[in-house]
């Protein structure tokens, strides 16, 4: 730290790095930059390194920054969407004949890109409990490239020891890629915990108001870094630079959001793990919770998620869905409002018929920001 270099907590990060004030107007907030091309200085003479916005675009830079400041990585990239980072990522870190080590309670997403279009590629997969480093190690080969995992999972809120897990996977030659969408940067930090590799889809929490569809990647080395920035470019799923304001624009709240995410989703898992139609509650701040312990110690708090099961079955649990009225019926999650899905019908229903499929009774809410009084009567009606 320099003489006149203040310390940084995570709010202050979330709303400075990468995002000066704009040098030429004094503008505080970062311009969206909506431009294809760039007018150079003679041949090969750019300006600040722009050329042509899929190469790179200002605006998309200020959020790339801020990303890797939040993760404590050394490079942020930021895509279209989730599952764009998602396949730019394995692209770059895997071959035809490589094989990775995915979750058993991976999002359906995740497990189609695996299952029907990288496997057309010549990668293989192996299907493991990763919350059991015991079942990481008997799912591990010569040539596996990489350990996947997400913490907490989709949507069955399991919490996997990610410093366990990291000397698990490196012990194996093996890098460790973590899904952070969950918890975003403001509750985990996974870089800190060993992984080589962050994901998020940016369309949840990072964005936070369900009007942006977007994802990111944030890599612990530089030279990762540089070899999935060539990739980014050469694959070209990046973000537009509206979508990327978006995306800052909702990281600047995303510590005071996630905060009432949590604080909200509290008192949800306690009213859900008192009723009488709900035979299961999975929310690793109850203290029952197998991953309780684990998730006390690597997160800031629980998060806005929450999952149940329902007493009466797949049918008794969609008309809940369907009975709710502030939480609204909708795929996706982490915005400000309440949604409320059937995995086994909506998200997961890519994964039916694997070992990733969902149990069929299971109810998924995404938490949302309203008065928790609300909240919690329109599931006491849904639930009858």
């Amino acid at each position: 730290m320099t003489e006149h270099q203040l310390p940084q907590g995570f709010e202050t990060l979330a709303i400075h790095a990468g995002q000066e004030a704009d040098p030429q107007t004094g503008a505080v907030v970062t311009p969206i930059y909506q431009v294809s091309t760039y007018k150079q200085d003679g041949v090969g003479g750019l300006r600040g390194g722009y050329e042509y916005s899929r190469s790179a675009n200002p605006t998309r830079t200020a959020l790339e920054e801020c990303l890797a400041a939040l993760e404590g990585g050394a490079r942020g990239l930021a895509f279209a969407s989730g599952l764009a980072a998602e396949d730019t990522l394995l692209r770059t870190i895997l071959k035809p004949g490589d094989h990775i080590v995915i979750p058993n309670d991976a999002y359906g997403g995740t497990f189609r890109l695996f299952a029907k279009v990288l496997i057309r590629w010549g990668v293989e997969f192996s299907v493991a409990n990763t919350q059991n480093l015991d079942d990481v190690r008997a799912a591990l080969r010569p040539d596996t490239r990489a350990v996947w995992v997400e913490t907490p999972s989709n949507p069955l809120l399991g919490i996997t020891d990610l410093a366990a897990l990291a000397e698990v996977a490196h012990g194996a030659g093996a890098l460790l890629v973590v899904d952070n969408t969950f918890a975003s940067p403001y509750l985990q930090q996974p870089i800190a915990l060993g992984a080589d590799a962050v994901v998020h889809s940016t369309t949840k929490y990072m964005g936070g108001h369900s009007d942006v569809v977007g994802g990111a990647l944030v890599l612990a080395d530089a030279g990762l870094g540089e070899e999935v920035a060539y990739h980014q470019n050469a694959m070209g799923a990046v973000s537009g630079p509206f979508d990327a304001w978006l995306v800052m624009r909702g990281i600047k709240t995303l510590g005071v959001r996630m905060d009432r995410h949590s604080a909200n989703a509290e008192k949800v898992a306690e009213l859900l793990a008192s009723h009488p139609k709900v035979s299961q509650v999975l929310y690793p701040g109850l203290p029952e919770h197998p991953g309780h312990d684990i998730a006390a110690k690597q997160m800031k708090a629980f998060g806005g998620m929450v999952s149940f099961r329902v007493a009466g079955g797949e049918e008794a649990a969609v008309e809940v869905c369907n009975r709710t009225q502030l939480f609204t019926l909708g795929e996706s999650l982490g915005g400000v409002e309440s949604l409320i899905e059937h995995p086994g019908r909506m998200t997961h229903a890519s994964a039916a018929g694997s070992p990733l499929e969902v149990p069929a009774d299971l109810v998924r809410v995404s938490v949302g920001i309203e008065s928790i009084d609300d909240l919690l009567a329109d599931l006491k009606q849904a639930l009858g």
